[in-house]
């Protein structure tokens, strides 16, 4: 036998033996359960140690989107803040437009012709004007709007409703 045989022959007789023994589970079964278990403890440490990391990056998400939820909810408290502003504003003016309005010279108002009125309404300020029109019955206050030239009518009637100082941020009016 040369010596390649006899390097042949041990080999094929060691690998042989291993796997007959791999077979049996005698002598492999040791060490490849103590790799398992240990195998197994490196996962679940890791998988323990992974949930601590995600837990944190989701409340960390969860703290980012509860900030930006109340930065969002903050800007719509303030633009209802300007808007309740705006409102008592326009509230004050118009109450103050109708207190210019006797009740003594509504009542003449009332009870003149509507040709008449709306030529005496038309030379006065239009504030008063706006708010003697205000004050009267719905009836007269149309057949006063209708005599007066329609610009006129339409300026007084616009102070009534306050629509151009009610103008949106976006240049239509509400």
């Amino acid at each position: 036998m040369t010596q390649f045989e006899k390097i042949f022959a041990v080999r094929a007789g060691m690998l042989g033996a291993v796997v007959v023994l791999a077979m049996s589970g005698s002598v492999m079964s040791g060490p490849v359960m103590a790799q398992e278990k240990e195998g197994e403890a490196k996962s679940n440490a890791y998988c323990v140690n992974i949930a601590d990391a995600a837990a944190d990056a989701r409340f960390a998400l969860q703290k980012e989107a509860l900030a930006k939820m109340e930065k969002e909810l903050e800007g719509r408290l303030k633009i209802l803040e300007a808007k309740r502003v705006e409102y008592e504003e326009w509230l004050r003016r118009r109450n103050e437009v109708l207190q210019k309005a006797d009740e003594t010279i509504v009542a003449i108002y009332s009870r003149m012709r509507p040709d008449a009125a709306a030529l005496q309404l038309t030379n006065m300020d239009d504030e008063i004007a706006a708010a003697v029109i205000a004050k009267l019955n719905p009836r007269s206050a149309s057949a006063v709007l209708n005599e007066m030239e329609p610009a006129r009518a339409a300026q007084l009637a616009n102070i009534i409703t306050d629509a151009p100082k009610r103008v949106a941020s976006n240049g239509r009016k509400e």
